[in-house]
């Protein structure tokens, strides 16, 4: 009886307290807020994004021990939502993707993605034929350099 009467008084008091129109505070959480103006929007680059990687040195020729790690991190993190082709799974294939985006613009995206779909209308673009986010995956900088090399390696660099 009494453990009915608990439940009860719970139900009660969940149900009253989510009733409420308003809380004390004035902020309204219904609309998103404006975004601010900062400098980083206005200063984006589409050739480095947004991110530690200003320049990335990459050899003539390939790498392929860095490609074949590369290989390995990319089947743990990335082959479940990209095919190494240019046909979409989850997020769009990689085929091409070396020769129509920088190095660096690669390695911030890839280490550092939220800010960059949030700043890159090309992105933002994708963002709206996929219809998801690409999480980021906490990629070391050398997991990362690994897959570019391996990245490079499937666009034909030898």
């Amino acid at each position: 009886m009494n453990k009915l009467f608990l439940l009860t008084m719970f139900g009660f008091i969940l149900l009253t307290s989510c009733g409420k129109e308003k809380s004390n505070t004035d902020q309204d959480f219904s609309t998103p807020a404006p975004a601010e103006k900062t400098a980083d929007a206005e200063s984006y680059d589409p050739k480095r994004g947004i991110g530690k990687y200003e320049t990335v040195e990459l050899g003539a020729s390939l790498d392929k021990a860095l490609a074949e790690k590369g290989l390995k991190t990319a089947e743990v993190k990335c082959t479940s939502c990209h095919k190494p082709t240019d046909e979409k799974l989850v997020g769009p294939g990689w085929k091409g993707v070396t020769e129509r985006r920088t190095p660096q613009w690669i390695m911030n995206f890839i280490t550092n993605p939220d800010p960059m779909i949030d700043k890159d209308p090309e992105l933002q673009a994708q963002l709206e034929l996929c219809m998801i986010r690409m999480p980021n995956q906490g990629l070391t900088e050398d997991e990362a350099r690994s897959i570019l090399e391996y990245m490079r390696q499937n666009d034909g660099v030898k």
